[in-house]
C-alpha cells in the first residue's frame, strides 16, 4: 500500500519580491521538512528576512508560490495562526507591560497553551516575571520573544536571530529549547548569523545571497569531506612551491597574509603533515599554530558570499 509523503513545513517555489527597482528575493526555491530545523543563512541584505516575512504572511510575494504547512500564508492566514509561532527580530511588545502579564494575555488566545510559570522557568525569566518589558535587558527581551513564539504549542516556529544579544549561558539554553521542540516534532525555520549555531542545530541549511539561493543541503553535505591543515608563518611564502611539495589533489592558499591553509579531500594524511613541516624546514620557516581540522560551515559561507563587509 502506497503512503502519501508528509506535506513539507514550508515549500517555496520561484519566490520573487521587489521593492521599487530593487529585487530583494530573486527566484528562491526551498523546501523545509516537517519536524526538522531548517536554517536560512546569508549576509545582511541577502533577502532572508523578506523571505521569512512572506512565509509568515506579513508581506505578499510578487511572483512564485509559498506554502506553510500546505496552506497559503495570506489566503489561509486564519487557519495558520493557531498552528504557527513567530519570533521577530525586535518589537511587537507593549513596553510597560510585565513579562508574565504579557504571556498570560497571549495564553488566552490559544486552546492548549504552555502554562506561563512553566514557560518562564524554561526561558529563565522567572526572576523578572513582574518586570516591564522596557526594563528587561536585551537578552531577556529576546528570551521573552522566544517564549511568546512557542506558548501556543505551534506545529511550526519561525525563529529570526533567536540568540542575538544573548550571553553564552542563555544561548546554550536556547539551543536546548530548540532541540526539545524538534524532539517534540515541531518544524523550525531559523535565521542566524552564528555559523556554529547553524551547524549545531540545523538538519538542513539554505544559503541566500543577493536574493538567490546559492547552496542548500545538510551541514555535512555543504562542508563535504574536506580536511584542512592550517599554520601561521611569515607572509609572502611561495605557495606554488608549497603546493608542488604536497600530495596530489591538495590545495594551498595564503589567506589572510601570514595564514596558510591546505585542503585535501578526506582526512588529513600524516604524509601531508610531514610534507608541510619538511617544506618549512628546508626554508628555515617555523610553522606556528599548526592546526588540523575539517572545513566548517563558516568556511563554506565565506567562500560562497565573499569576505567583504556588507552595509
Amino acid at each position: 500500500m502506497s503512503t502519501v509523503p508528509p506535506v513539507p513545513g514550508v515549500e517555496i517555489g520561484g519566490l520573487v519580491k521587489r521593492y521599487g527597482q530593487t529585487t530583494a528575493v530573486d527566484g528562491v526555491k526551498l523546501s523545509a521538512a516537517r519536524g526538522a530545523v531548517t536554517g536560512l543563512l546569508g549576509p545582511n541584505g541577502a533577502g532572508k528576512t523578506t523571505t521569512i516575512e512572506i512565509c509568515e504572511g506579513y508581506r505578499r510575494a510578487d511572483q512564485g508560490t509559498v506554502r506553510v504547512l500546505g496552506l497559503d500564508p495570506v489566503r489561509d492566514a486564519r487557519a495558520l495562526r493557531p498552528r504557527v509561532g513567530v519570533m521577530l527580530q525586535s518589537g511587537g511588545f507593549p513596553p510597560s507591560v510585565p513579562a508574565a502579564e504579557y504571556l498570560n494575555l497571549l495564553s488566552r488566545f490559544h486552546a492548549h497553551p504552555i502554562a506561563v510559570p512553566v514557560l518562564l522557568d524554561l526561558v529563565g525569566l522567572t526572576p523578572v516575571a513582574r518586570t516591564a518589558y522596557k526594563r528587561l535587558s536585551g537578552g531577556q527581551q529576546q528570551r521573552l520573544s522566544l517564549a511568546a513564539a512557542v506558548i501556543g504549542r505551534p506545529e511550526l516556529v519561525f525563529l529570526d536571530e533567536p540568540t542575538s544579544g544573548l550571553d553564552p549561558q542563555a544561548r546554550h539554553a536556547t539551543w536546548d529549547l530548540v532541540g526539545e521542540l524538534r524532539s517534540a516534532g515541531v518544524s523550525i525555520i531559523l535565521t542566524t548569523h552564528f555559523m556554529e549555531e547553524a551547524e549545531r542545530l540545523c538538519d538542513h541549511v539554505a544559503i541566500i545571497d543577493h536574493g538567490q539561493l546559492v547552496a542548500a543541503g545538510t551541514p555535512e553535505q555543504l562542508t563535504g569531506t574536506v580536511g584542512q591543515l592550517r599554520f601561521r608563518a611569515e607572509a609572502g611564502l611561495d605557495v606554488d612551491s608549497l603546493l608542488a611539495a604536497l600530495p596530489p589533489a591538495s590545495l594551498a592558499k595564503e589567506s589572510p597574509a601570514g595564514h596558510y591553509v591546505i585542503e585535501v579531500h578526506g582526512a588529513v594524511d600524516p604524509r601531508l603533515l610531514a610534507a608541510v613541516t619538511a617544506w618549512c624546514a628546508d626554508r628555515g620557516v617555523l610553522a606556528n599554530s599548526l592546526l588540523i581540522e575539517s572545513r566548517t560551515l563558516e568556511d563554506v559561507f565565506l567562500e560562497l558570499t565573499g569576505k567583504e563587509l556588507r552595509p
